[in-house]
């Protein structure tokens, strides 16, 4: 990819094919010969004297516009300054990609202004050019230890005075470069699933692994206070794949929560490269964590990967992780906040989690009448998808259970419309327990009932205002953008209607 890139950026590593150093001008700067070439492994600096012993004196000046989309980086950091205690000086780094195997780290040093704009200048995901960065060979027993491991000998640094970094703005360069960002920095066979770290259990505390995983859920940025004053935030995200339902990544960094918080859940695999593994005394289960070595690839652009996303699409679509999600929902009794169709609407779209509450509505879609197979759904127990009773074996070629004799569960599986005066909020789900609980019926027991006795159900409803308690979810497959999910459904009482529907009503 470097090498196809326009002939006015420098490539990160030599030309593909050449196996000799990069033939440029060279310049002598206190002893330290600097060629004009590649960044790769010697073909970039040779040295009269050790380079470690004048590196703190000089930096070599890398005399060239550097191209890259940026696959990682940090947040601002501050330290003393060496010679000054009482001047701080600024830091972060970022991890730029060039071509499918190269990349490299860089480091921005200077006063806290320069700083924070050119850091909030570009994100992960953005292609930058660096004109004139400076050049250091890396030391891994000191600060490159704490930034991801790179195919480079040496890494970058950019100054006030030195440097200059700015977005690209050439449409077909970004277009050129951007599939970069779907590919591992590690070997795309190289990582854990979530049921080897599981099986591993406590023997991975401390250790530093590769995940490969789908994002089931991410929360809410929570932000805190240290007792010595500095600000602090924390974001938990669920991953999931074929073998665990549910394990947790934690996130500190403002870079890498904003890149967790542009995800779509269910719809997005992630290869975490380099994620530190502890065991969570509280959980009594193991938890992974983003640190500054860490690079996340989202939607990684892998044989691997793309089994799992289509795992994670069909068992979505299948419903078994709304009811996964059912097990860990709160009680209906703890669940007070009463709404109007509209304000779950605006709240739920608001906010990342889900979103529980109350609505005093009517049901205006309820297609109880309809046929039997419309109502009343068999799906394969292990994996949930959509089956008949007369096949031998589940259909979906990513079912755990495929090469089992088909076991099977079957129940209500309704999609719901309801309305008040506000609004209407469409297709939410009414299955399984709280189907028959709604209806005052078992599935053996709606089989016998006459289509008359189908529709007067149905006309129960229609007829009457519901107290529903509701759980939303954001949902980009939906034309609403949300996902309701129905956990218990009972004609209201008129007084308690009336109460609740005057005091939201003296709100609005």
């Amino acid at each position: 990819m470097g090498a196809s890139l326009t002939s006015q950026f420098h490539p990160l590593t030599c030309e593909p094919g050449c196996n000799k150093p990069l033939t440029a001008p060279a310049m002598l700067v206190n002893g330290v010969t600097v060629m004009r070439g590649s960044l790769e492994d010697s073909t970039f600096i040779e040295t009269k004297e050790p380079y470690r012993q004048v590196r703190e004196e000089v930096w070599p000046v890398y005399d060239k516009k550097v191209l890259g989309v940026i696959i990682g980086k940090t947040d601002v950091r501050s330290f003393p300054d060496r010679r000054n205690a009482e001047i701080e000086r600024f830091t972060f780094g970022f991890t730029m990609k060039d071509s499918p195997d190269f990349f490299i780290n860089v480091t921005a040093w200077g006063n806290e202004a320069y700083v924070n704009g050119l850091a909030s200048s570009f994100s992960i995901g953005d292609c930058v050019i660096i004109e004139n960065p400076l050049v250091s060979t890396k030391d891994p027993e000191k600060g490159d230890k704490f930034c991801p491991e790179t195919p480079s000998h040496y890494r970058l640094l950019v100054t006030e005075n030195h440097s200059q970094v700015c977005l690209c703005a050439d449409v077909d360069t970004i277009d050129g470069i951007l599939p970069l960002l779907h590919l591992p920095v590690k070997d795309p066979g190289d990582f854990y699933s979530l049921g080897d770290i599981m099986a591993n259990g406590q023997r991975l505390d401390g250790t530093v692994i590769n995940i490969l995983a789908a994002v089931k859920w991410i929360g809410e940025a929570k932000h805190f206070t240290t007792s010595d004053g500095r600000r602090g935030q924390r974001l938990e995200v669920k991953l999931f794949d074929d073998s665990v339902s549910s394990f947790p990544l934690i996130c500190w960094d403002m870079e890498a929560i904003q890149l967790m918080q542009n995800l779509l859940p269910r719809e997005t695999v992630l290869f975490i490269a380099d994620a530190k593994m502890s065991f969570d005394s509280f959980r009594s289960s193991m938890v992974a964590t983003v640190n500054s070595k860490t690079i996340i690839t989202v939607n990684p652009d892998t044989r691997e990967a793309s089994f799992l996303f289509s795992y994670a699409k069909k068992l979505s679509e299948s419903g078994v992780l709304d009811q996964e999600e059912a097990s860990e929902d709160p009680t209906v009794e703890s669940i007070t906040d009463v709404y109007t169709v509209n304000q779950l609407k605006e709240r739920a779209k608001e906010q990342s989690e889900p979103l529980y509450g109350i609505t005093y509505s009517f049901i205006s879609k309820f297609d109880l009448d309809s046929s039997v197979s419309k109502v009343i759904k068999t799906r394969c127990s292990k994996c949930k998808f959509l089956v008949t009773e007369d096949m031998k074996s589940c259909t979906n070629q990513l079912c755990p259970g495929r090469e089992q004799p088909l076991s099977t569960t079957t129940g209500f599986d309704l999609l719901v419309d309801f309305t008040d005066h506000t609004g209407t909020l469409q297709a939410c789900s009414l299955r399984g327990l709280v189907a028959e609980q709604t209806l005052g019926c078992t599935t053996d027991e709606f089989i016998t009932l006459t289509d008359d006795q189908r529709t007067s159900l149905k006309w129960k409803f229609l007829l009457g205002r519901c107290k529903i308690y509701i759980k939303i979810l954001p949902s980009p497959r939906m034309k609403s953008g949300l996902r309701g999910m129905i956990l218990a459904c009972t004609l209201a009482d008129p007084g308690e209607v009336k109460q609740h529907m005057t005091k939201l009503l003296q709100e609005l």
